[in-house]
C-alpha cells in the first residue's frame, strides 16, 4: 500500500429538505462548509484552497471568486470542479494534487443547491448536444438514462425487477439513517414496478428526488493531519476519464469511462478489490449502480442481476454499499448528493456511522459519474488510525 497522496480531516453537511424559502446556494454551501472546518478544527484563516462546484442559475461566472468572498477567504488556489456527479471526487484529488504542488495547504471542498418550491432558473446555451441531441428529444438524465438501461435489457435480458432491486437496497440503508430524506419510507420491488413510468424503462423510484442541502470537506496534508490530531482518511489512490458529454458521443453505451477511473484509483492505491471494505457508488438511477458493479469487475458484463441475489448491501453484509442510502435512498441535493457518498466514506473510516457502521470498514472505494457516463472519478480511502 502508498503513503497517502492527502487526508480529509473535516466534513459538514445539512440535512436535505425538499425545498427552501428564501435561501441561497451560497448560503447554504457556507454552513456546510462552517461545519467542514469547524469538525477539522481549524478556522476561515487557514483555509488557503478553494474547489467548488458549477452553479444553477445564481452564479454562472467567476464561481470561486464569488464564494471565496461570501465565505470570507482568500485562498492561493481556487478553482471550479465541473463534472457533474463526478465533481465531489474529482475535489478530492485536485486538492491533494494542489497541496503537493505547494500550492496551499488546507482546502475547502463545497457543492450544494438551494431549491426554491418553483425550481432553478435556466439558462441558454449552444453546444453540440444542444444541436445533434435535443431537436430529436434526446436529453435529460431521464431520457438518456433510460437508453442505457434499454440497451442493457435488450443486450443482456436484464429484469425489471433486477434493476428494481437496486432502489429496494438503498431505502433499506436509509433506514438505517436519520438525515435521509428518504428514512421511514422503505420499498418493495413491487412498489418500484407499481410507481409512474418517468422514462421507458425507468419508473420513478429508480430515479434520484432532487433535494435542497449541501456537503462540505476539509483536505489537509498527511502530516498537517498528523498535528492536528483528527481522525480522518486518508486519499490512497485516485482515477478520472472523461469520454463524451452526449449519449450519442459515447464509445459504448453499456458500459462507462467508470471501469478506467476504478481500475487506475485501484492501481494508484497498491490495493485490490479483496483490500476494500465498503463502497461508496455513484447511484443517480439503479442503472448506474449495475453497470457500475460490472465496470469493477466484480461481475462479467450483463450479469450484475443474477450477481444481486448472492450479495447482500447492508452494513453487516458481505457487500457494503451506500450504507448512508446513497443518493436513492439519501437524495441528492445538486454536488452535495456525489459529495454525500465521500462524507459517508470518512464517517465510515473513523467509526462514526452509527447504527449503520460496517463491522471492518478497511478501505473505501468512492465514485462519481457526470453526464450521462461521460465523466467519471474514482477515490480509494483508507482510514488515518
Amino acid at each position: 500500500m502508498r503513503a497517502p497522496l492527502a487526508t480529509i480531516v473535516g466534513i459538514g453537511e445539512l440535512t436535505p429538505r425538499r425545498s427552501t424559502d428564501g435561501e441561497s446556494s451560497l448560503g447554504l454551501m457556507a454552513e456546510a462548509a462552517a461545519l467542514a472546518v469547524a469538525d477539522a478544527g481549524l478556522g476561515p484563516g487557514d483555509v488557503d484552497g478553494l474547489l467548488v462546484g458549477q452553479q444553477y442559475g445564481e452564479i454562472p461566472m467567476h464561481v470561486p471568486a464569488s464564494v471565496a468572498e461570501y465565505l470570507g477567504l482568500h485562498p492561493t488556489m481556487a478553482n471550479v470542479v465541473d463534472l457533474g456527479g463526478a465533481s465531489a471526487a474529482g475535489m478530492v484529488w485536485r486538492a491533494a494534487a494542489a497541496i503537493r504542488a505547494g500550492m496551499c495547504e488546507v482546502v475547502l471542498c463545497v457543492g450544494g443547491a438551494a431549491r426554491p418550491a418553483t425550481g432553478f432558473p435556466r439558462s441558454s446555451y449552444r453546444a453540440p448536444i444542444r444541436e445533434y441531441d435535443v431537436p430529436f428529444g434526446a436529453s435529460g438524465a431521464n431520457t438518456t438514462y433510460a437508453m442505457i438501461a434499454q440497451a442493457h435489457i435488450d443486450t443482456y435480458g436484464t429484469t425489471p425487477e433486477e434493476l428494481a432491486e437496486i432502489a429496494v437496497r438503498a431505502r433499506a440503508n436509509a433506514q438505517l439513517n436519520p438525515a435521509a430524506i428518504f428514512h421511514g419510507t422503505p420499498i418493495t420491488v413491487d412498489d418500484v414496478l407499481a410507481s409512474p413510468m418517468i422514462s421507458t424503462p425507468i419508473h420513478l423510484l429508480e430515479a434520484v428526488m432532487e433535494a435542497a442541502g449541501a456537503s462540505a470537506l476539509v483536505v489537509v496534508s498527511p502530516e498537517r493531519a498528523a498535528s492536528l490530531g483528527r481522525a480522518g482518511a486518508h486519499l490512497l489512490g485516485a482515477g478520472e476519464k472523461v469520454t463524451h458529454r452526449a449519449l450519442s458521443g459515447a464509445p459504448a453505451i453499456t458500459t462507462g469511462p467508470l471501469k478506467d477511473a476504478m481500475a487506475q484509483a485501484l492501481v494508484q492505491a497498491g490495493v485490490g478489490l479483496a483490500d476494500l471494505g465498503n463502497y461508496q457508488l455513484y447511484d443517480c438511477y439503479t442503472i448506474v449502480v449495475g453497470v457500475t458493479i460490472e465496470d469493477l469487475g466484480l461481475v462479467a458484463p450483463g450479469k450484475f442481476g443474477p450477481w444481486l441475489a448472492d450479495h447482500d448491501f447492508s452494513p453487516s453484509g458481505d457487500f457494503p454499499m451506500n450504507t448512508h442510502g446513497g443518493q436513492l435512498g439519501f437524495s441528492q441535493c445538486g454536488l452535495a448528493g456525489p459529495m454525500s457518498h465521500v462524507v459517508e466514506a470518512v464517517r465510515q473510516l473513523r467509526g462514526e456511522a452509527g447504527e449503520r457502521q460496517v463491522p471492518d470498514p478497511r478501505l473505501s472505494l468512492v465514485t462519481g459519474n457526470g453526464a450521462t457516463l461521460s465523466e467519471a472519478a474514482a477515490l480509494v480511502l483508507g482510514g488515518t488510525s
